[in-house]
């Protein structure tokens, strides 16, 4: 990979940005900054890994992991920092994990910044299905979430030029030669299985590509993960249960339909970017089927439905910015997106950012991410939209998913 030898010059160092930005906690930033770089290991870090402990192996819709390089770390505070959330191409060095004092740590050009360890591989990893699925194939584990990805595609893509020019699943899809659905029976064994190992989880999550068939649009998404929610609800007591759904926008019916039909306590429709040109430029075939305006008022219906505080939208922090139709500067960016935030949250959703990965395979893989400080501006604004109307983050925080900055630096606030 080619980087750019000059980008330190053109942005705060993460150890500026740190001193800079003193009411954001470390944490945050150094999980932002190696999402957004990546992490390479030394020697003498990868002699720390222990597959037989160690989370290597991973499959969901999005990625197919199979080497034994961990799959993502942990800092001291419980932070998670998902390093493999995609293969990243960040045109910036990394930052390196190392072994210092017999401790593991992440440095950046040779400079302590925290200690790190690898995250522990669930019991169920070594086990297979009574069909001889291994288990990691239908299900895999975040250090207190199980996360069921049932639909391996997405039906975007089926039409030529409408998948989300951020996303890599369908080149993913190709190259792992997967099915496009995981077996319900697979999902129900393995879900009991993994529900053994007392202690380790807080929730249930499932995600997938979005299926656009049935009678009435997407009614073959909602049928899936209704079967689903249903199977999985067999092991709780209660009806509700701890769980997360990121699906496609659905309409208010359907919706209904999930909540009285399920268990389902928490819902989630990324709208991916917010400004309604963008979304139509990086989005195309949710623009088309659905269109931003009409995403926005499914997202508000399901918080009638769910409650203010169950009702999340994703965020590719950072594609605002994609080359050509982007914004033109990372202020203009910043100040456009939280007032769009401020929009949904006022309507009691959350916005939640992920960073964004230039991934192989995706329409933007040539593409060059923002910087670290602008990361940290959108993480504080977005918390400080949550604190200003009252919002919960609890449904997502750092224990429930850990792949959002923002929410993580939600976890020192008090609503």
């Amino acid at each position: 990979m080619t980087f750019d030898k000059h980008w330190r010059e053109k942005e705060l160092s993460i150890f500026e940005v740190i001193e800079k930005y003193p009411d954001v906690s470390p944490f945050v930033i150094i999980k932002t900054d190696a999402q957004r770089r990546g992490v390479t290991y030394t020697k003498a870090a990868l002699e720390r890994v222990n597959p037989q402990i160690h989370q290597t192996q991973n499959r969901n819709f999005a990625m197919e992991k199979t080497d034994q390089t961990p799959f993502a770390l942990l800092m001291r505070d419980g932070t998670s920092i998902l390093t493999s959330a995609a293969s990243v191409v960040a045109h910036r060095d990394p930052l390196v994990v190392d072994v210092i004092d017999d401790r593991i740590v992440i440095l950046d050009q040779g400079k302590e910044l925290e200690e790190v360890f690898y995250w522990e591989k669930p019991d169920f990893y070594n086990k297979t299905t009574k069909s001889g699925k291994p288990m990691w194939h239908v299900a895999w584990a975040r250090p207190q979430r199980i996360d069921l990805n049932p639909f391996q595609f997405c039906q975007f893509w089926d039409t030529p030029g409408h998948g989300c020019k951020y996303c890599s699943i369908a080149a993913t899809y190709k190259s792992a030669k997967k099915d496009q659905f995981v077996n319900l029976d697979d999902i129900e064994e393995t879900v009991r299985e993994a529900l053994k190992q007392k202690g380790r989880y807080m929730s249930v999550f499932l995600t997938g590509g979005s299926i656009l068939d049935g009678e009435e649009f997407l009614d073959g998404e909602v049928e899936q993960y209704i079967n689903i929610l249903k199977v999985v609800g067999k092991n709780f007591g209660d009806k509700r249960f701890p769980s997360q759904l990121i699906g496609t926008a659905f309409s208010r019916k359907q919706l209904q339909r999930i909540y009285d039909e399920t268990g389902l306590m928490s819902y989630t429709a990324d709208i991916e970017v917010l400004n309604e040109e963008l979304f139509n430029w990086i989005c195309p075939g949710k623009a088309a089927k659905i269109g931003y305006q009409e995403w926005k008022e499914r997202l508000y219906q399901a918080v009638d439905i769910f409650g203010r505080g169950y009702v999340n939208t994703g965020l590719v922090a950072g594609v605002e910015l994609a080359k050509p139709r982007g914004f033109a500067t990372e202020e203009e960016a910043l100040e456009k997106v939280l007032e769009e935030a401020e929009e949904l949250v006022r309507h009691g959703v959350s916005p939640v950012a992920c960073v964004w990965n230039v991934a192989p395979g995706s329409v933007f893989f040539d593409q060059i991410t923002p910087s670290l400080e602008y990361y940290v501006k959108l993480a504080k604004g977005l918390d400080d939209l949550r604190g200003k109307y009252g919002i919960s983050i609890d449904m997502d925080n750092y224990r429930r998913c850990g792949n959002h900055p923002d929410t993580d630096l939600s976890r020192v606030r008090e609503v």
